[in-house]
């Protein structure tokens, strides 16, 4: 059996610290989203045409996870409403791992359909050709599954969807947010300390970097200090203090959720609770709580359920009708584009804790 054949870059949400490289969601515009559904979906079943039972195998990034459980609960129970069976595989945060269970998964010849969460999504993509040429239906959840990390369209030919969040849209999101943040308070500068989760990962990269393009729209924001926090409120609140202990004059702190709710605290400790504005993204029990209460200015929602329903739904459709579903952003119906702010909070419902 081989190994992985390349370094990986990783991300991810949760308790875990090292292994980590998401996701996730979606610009002012959605130009470079594909989407062919959305969270407006209520229906569990995907067919009429249960008869026949399915086995399908579920890659999961890691199930001990804040952010994956539900996803993987949501996934089951569509599963079960359509006469399938999800075996789940938990590469725990490997990518090594997770190569070879997906090797493992089509050599065995047990499958009718693949959902893969990658960790390392172009290290994995000639096995997923593999799949496709063998006629095992696969779906992409959450993760990109190939160079591009600025749309939700399949990257592979043959995929039978794409459900995931678009990163660069994350970072235009988070972006317009802070600066209509700074906007509000008459900042200027507007000094802003950003949290990456893991910097030099491809989806921090994409994330940054349009988030970058986004504030520059309004010279008066300026990135004046960084720091990483691994998806770990325990991360993020080293991080945050790093940074207040170096800049006294931040104004902003901007991160996913796990990293604002370290952020919270560290601005707490230092008394700068109505000084410092918190943004985040994810959409988290934590967030919603947070942006509710004023403690965060806003948030830029993601929904990882609704994910693993899409994602599963997609897959029977394919198995049973021979459906191609395309590019789900599972966002894309979001109230406001998916921007959470204190004034429309109570239309968004938390799909994790934070």
């Amino acid at each position: 059996m081989s190994s992985i054949p390349v370094t990986p870059r990783l991300w991810h949400r949760g308790t875990a610290l090292a292994a980590a490289a998401l996701m996730l969601a979606a610009c002012s515009s959605s130009s470079s989203s594909s989407s062919s559904s959305s969270t407006g979906s209520s229906s569990q079943s995907a067919s009429t045409s249960n008869s026949k039972h399915l086995t399908i195998a579920y890659l999961s990034f890691a199930v001990e996870n804040s952010y994956d459980a539900p996803m993987l609960a949501a996934a089951q129970a569509v599963a079960s409403d359509n006469n399938a069976t999800l075996k789940v595989f938990d590469a725990n945060n490997s990518p090594q791992t997770q190569y070879s269970q997906l090797q493992d998964v089509i050599t065995s010849g047990q499958y009718n359909g693949i959902i893969l969460q990658p960790i390392f999504g172009t290290g994995l993509i000639p096995l997923v050709q593999q799949a496709v040429a063998k006629g095992i239906k696969v779906v992409n959840m959450d993760q990109v599954l190939g160079p591009n990390y600025a749309t939700d369209a399949p990257q592979v030919s043959g995929l039978a969807a794409n459900v995931m969040f678009v990163p660069t849209e994350i970072g235009t999101k988070l972006g317009n947010m802070v600066v209509q943040a700074c906007q509000s308070k008459n900042l200027n500068p507007c000094n802003v300390g950003y949290l990456y989760d893991i910097k030099a990962s491809a989806l921090d990269v994409a994330i940054s970097g349009a988030f970058n393009k986004a504030i520059a729209t309004d010279p008066r924001v300026k990135v004046v200090a960084q720091g990483q926090s691994f998806f770990s409120p325990t991360e993020g609140l080293t991080a945050v203090q790093n940074m207040l202990q170096a800049n006294a004059n931040l104004n902003l702190i901007v991160g996913s959720d796990q990293g604002i709710e370290g952020g919270v605290q560290a601005v707490a400790a230092k008394h700068l609770t109505d000084k410092v504005i918190l943004v985040g993204y994810g959409a988290s029990a934590a967030a919603l709580s947070g942006v509710a209460s004023g403690a965060w200015y806003g948030d830029v929602a993601q929904a990882p359920a609704s994910e693993g329903r899409l994602a599963v739904l997609a897959m029977i459709k394919a198995l049973r009708n021979g459906q191609e579903s395309g590019g789900i952003d599972p966002v894309a119906q979001l109230p406001d584009n998916g921007l959470v702010t204190k004034a429309n909070v109570s239309q968004f419902t938390a799909e994790w804790p934070g």
